[in-house]
């Protein structure tokens, strides 16, 4: 018998979308997909179907074709689907419309990851960066959330209170965002005399780097005996962590562990942990950590490359 008063929380079910742009190599494709499904997994959400829609291209309001639409509607609502996950960055307008086909929770990639590092989200300084990151993905939707509101009651007596109340929530999260770089930029200053005090010991630095999941805090415990969380999850580091090494040769160094990256890994979230990223640019070494058994080794290597050169701007380092 069901028990109606149980406060245990039930588990999603998702069905996740990947586009395919006809003309490109499907594979890659899926492989995105399959990553989106390892995300939803470490958000806690079951997985019940992946679906990848090929299309010429990505349509501005709506993503997907409204027969495809269509098919995954009856099939949510015959399998008693929560949540639908596209492996896209989906615009306001994007998201908006698909919420009101679907009439469920609708996610892109990107607001998968966030749920992902607010959950694995532990010190103060990652808990900021994460919020600011938050914060800033939120903005822009907000206006496209009362505008729809808006158009939906319409009428006297909607839009002056409206467009006032939409100023006031944009100001205050304009402020918060304000603040949490402000606090963000104390945290770097504080790293900052850290890494001055490290240079004057003569300690050479190397960052462990790599994909998320590659094992970079394995090998953090194995080289330091650090006690470094380690799971077989996507993005369970958030937080740097530094431990001293003595090499073979009576040197010592400063070896750190810090946040995995990802395919398609959002400006905005880069620039939110970029306090933490900062062992990474400021590092005399990088090691890239790569898990040899993965298949897709080499498309894995770009997206690091990729998070490297065109984010951090950092060359010839590892």
């Amino acid at each position: 018998m069901e028990d109606k008063f149980s406060t245990k929380k039930k588990i999603e079910r998702t069905i996740l979308i990947g586009i395919h742009i006809k003309g490109k190599k499907r594979e890659n494709f899926w492989e995105s997909l399959k990553e989106l499904e390892q995300l939803a997994i470490t958000a806690g959400i079951l997985v019940i179907e992946k679906i990848l829609v090929s299309k010429n291209y990505i349509d501005s309001k709506f993503v997907i074709g409204t027969g495809k639409a269509k098919e995954i509607l009856e099939y949510a609502k015959a399998n008693d689907v929560q949540v639908i996950i596209v492996d896209e960055q989906l615009s306001p307008v994007q998201e908006r419309n698909l919420r009101k086909y679907f009439q469920i929770k609708v996610l892109d990639r990107v607001e998968l990851i966030l749920d992902i590092f607010a959950k694995h989200a532990n010190t103060h300084e990652s808990k900021i960066q994460i919020e600011l990151a938050q914060l800033k993905y939120l903005l822009p939707r907000l206006t496209r959330m009362w505008v729809h509101l808006s158009r939906q009651i319409g009428g006297v007596g909607v839009r002056g209170p409206g467009e006032t109340q939409i100023e006031i929530d944009r100001r205050r999260i304009r402020e918060k965002i304000h603040l949490h770089k402000n606090k963000l930029e104390e945290i770097r200053k504080i790293r900052e005399l850290q890494r001055q005090s490290r240079v004057k010991s003569n300690l050479s630095r190397v960052c462990l780097i790599g994909y998320t999941n590659a094992g970079k805090s394995s090998i953090l415990n194995s080289l330091t005996g650090a006690n470094a969380v380690v799971e077989d999850q996507l993005f369970c580091t958030l937080d740097s962590m530094s431990r001293k090494l003595d090499l073979p040769n009576n040197r010592t160094i400063v070896i750190s562990d810090t946040v995995g990256f990802i395919r398609n890994l959002p400006h905005f979230l880069v620039e939110a942990f970029k306090s933490t990223l900062e062992e990474v640019i400021e590092a005399d070494l990088l090691l890239n950590v790569i898990d040899g058994t993965d298949e897709n080794i080499d498309n894995k290597m770009l997206a690091v490359e990729d998070v490297l050169i065109k984010e951090l701007n950092i060359r010839d380092k590892s």
